[in-house]
């Protein structure tokens, strides 16, 4: 790949795996450790991840279960789930805390695929406005030692490269919308 190319492939890339890291955090009715991806508790005075301060499993199907390796963390990971925006109150045993997820409504489930759909628009937005930004370097090379054929070459594989995020984006909201409607 044209070295000029590979810059604005790597942005198109970041865009689309943010993308992916944000569809992995709505929860679509069964329980899915990466819901709690975002969340951070006060270790020792540290934001740490909660998949670093515990074991995070699902012991069922709309069920994540926390086993703390520190027993003195429940009441700092129940404060910092709360403070999420995951919606769920977390219940405790004392040695382990449980977050049971409700079976999604109909309504809430076209909600959420409206959501995933705003949110693979504001993917492709952002892989549009690499693209402009390419296409904009690139002209920019006119009267330099680069030929306008060249330019042009230039312009078209950054098109195929957008075309082709574009789709996998398209795919990636679509796997998601099923997987929020399946019921």
């Amino acid at each position: 790949m044209n070295e000029k190319l590979k810059a604005y492939n790597d942005k198109m890339q970041k865009s689309f795996d943010y993308l992916r890291e944000d569809l992995a955090s709505i929860r679509a009715g069964r329980a899915n450790p990466h819901v709690l991806d975002k969340i951070k508790v006060d270790y020792y005075g540290t934001p740490t991840p909660l998949q670093q301060v515990g074991n995070v499993s699902v012991p069922e199907a709309r069920i994540i279960q926390i086993a703390p390796w520190d027993k003195t963390l429940i009441k700092d990971i129940e404060k910092a789930i709360m403070m999420s925006d995951l919606g769920i109150t977390p219940s405790n045993d004392g040695t382990v805390i449980r977050l049971v997820f409700p079976e999604l409504t109909e309504e809430r489930r076209k909600q959420l695929t409206k959501d995933i759909r705003k949110k693979g628009e504001d993917a492709k937005v952002a892989v549009r406005n690499v693209r402009r930004d390419g296409n904009d370097a690139f002209k920019k090379l006119k009267g330099t030692e680069v030929s306008e054929d060249e330019i042009n070459d230039l312009n078209e594989e950054l098109q195929k490269i957008t075309d082709k995020f574009i789709k996998d984006i398209d795919v990636a909201v679509e796997e998601k919308n099923k997987e929020v409607m399946t019921v």
